[in-house]
């Protein structure tokens, strides 16, 4: 939170014109195309990862596929990791978030430019819809972000377990799946330092849709999830 306030200081009269511009992009669709709404939103986090002090360092960036639908499978580490990745990935995607985030202020108009998909984790029903929308917009060559965990991770480097539900959407798109490791991510909002930090993502080589079409959903999660496990401990003894 020091963190969020420090950067509003830093960016008091920028703020306003942020949120208008995100106001209108909101309320006027059709007016730009999916790229340059997200180009305004890589513009805004770059200018909000300098005033606070972040610097995000990528590897991997080869491994994502140059075309067509995936999904991104990544650790969730802070509140920071989807502009971790906006950050250092120039092309458009969207993610899955808690719809109980959907009415906070700034959040809310990011989540429609970038068509964000908002799951009830305690609603089934609903949590089926939203896989349904995720596979088929993934079929039609849009690109996702999904945290299988479900929850940000508080225990150091070793991650949550990662759902099995959350990979049905990759099955049914029969797409890519592109693990992503994410360390240090924490650090940004969930303490109270405003000190420079580093935060690093890693891009994993993608499962091709033929690596694990015959692996049931809990199969398929516990491999991506021993990958991330693996290369966050790499990332973590590399950054000492």
């Amino acid at each position: 939170m020091k963190r969020i306030l420090f950067i509003i200081f830093k960016r008091l009269f920028i703020v306003p014109i942020w949120f208008l511009q995100f106001v209108w992009c909101q309320n006027h669709p059709d007016k730009y195309t999916e790229q340059q709404k997200y180009d305004l939103l890589r513009k805004v986090e770059t200018k909000t990862r300098k005033a606070g002090r972040i610097t995000v360092i990528p590897k991997g960036l080869e491994n994502i596929p140059p075309e067509n639908g995936f999904i991104f499978y990544s650790n969730h580490q802070g509140m920071y990791d989807p502009l971790a990745i906006m950050d250092v990935y120039d092309k458009p995607f969207s993610f899955v978030a808690k719809k109980e985030l959907e009415n906070v202020p700034m959040l809310k108009q990011v989540f429609k430019i970038m068509n964000a998909e908002l799951i009830e984790r305690d609603n089934l029903k609903q949590s089926l819809s939203v896989i349904i929308n995720v596979y088929k917009k993934v079929k039609e060559g849009r690109r996702f972000l999904i945290f299988p965990e479900g929850t940000r991770c508080k225990t150091g480097s070793t991650i949550l377990p990662f759902k099995g539900g959350s990979f049905k959407a990759a099955t049914k798109a029969k797409c890519p799946i592109v693990p992503v490791a994410i360390w240090n991510s924490r650090n940004v909002f969930e303490t109270g330092s405003i000190k420079p930090v580093n935060v690093y993502v890693s891009f994993l080589k993608p499962l091709e849709y033929e690596e694990y079409k015959d692996l049931n959903t809990t199969e398929i999660a516990d491999i991506v999830h021993d990958k991330i496990q693996e290369e966050v401990y790499k990332l973590e003894e590399n950054t000492k």
